[in-house]
């Protein structure tokens, strides 16, 4: 059973920066994709950015050239860079990692950015 732990979350002013890390109990390259997707109050929770096995990211358009995904195969652990944040990025933000049709969750972890 593969489990997912975020961390990174915080309070962060406008136009500062946050770094979001999930760490897998398991190999990642085990995974389809790794991916986050956050959820604010009262909204759908929505996909924000994903890495495939092979290396290729694919981001929402309302983070493309602010946020960026990588990982760590040594560490089994990916990241969310987060640049320029403003408080339309406030939201929890979950990690989840396919394989074939199942999806595992994180806990989800916090990102505030007062307006």
């Amino acid at each position: 059973h593969v489990q997912l732990v975020e961390s990174g979350g915080g309070s962060v002013q406008p136009g500062g920066s946050l770094r979001l890390s999930c760490a897998a109990s398991s190999n990642i390259f085990f995974f389809n994709d790794m991916g986050w997707y956050r959820q604010a109050p009262g909204k759908e929770r929505e996909f924000v950015a994903l890495i495939n096995v092979g290396g290729v990211t694919k981001y929402a358009d309302s983070v493309k050239d602010r946020f960026t995904i990588s990982r760590d195969g040594s560490k089994n652990t990916i990241y969310l860079q987060m640049n320029n944040l403003n408080s339309e990025d406030q939201a929890v933000y979950y990690c989840n990692a396919r394989v074939l049709s199942r999806t595992t969750w994180g806990q989800g972890t916090q990102v505030t950015v007062p307006s």
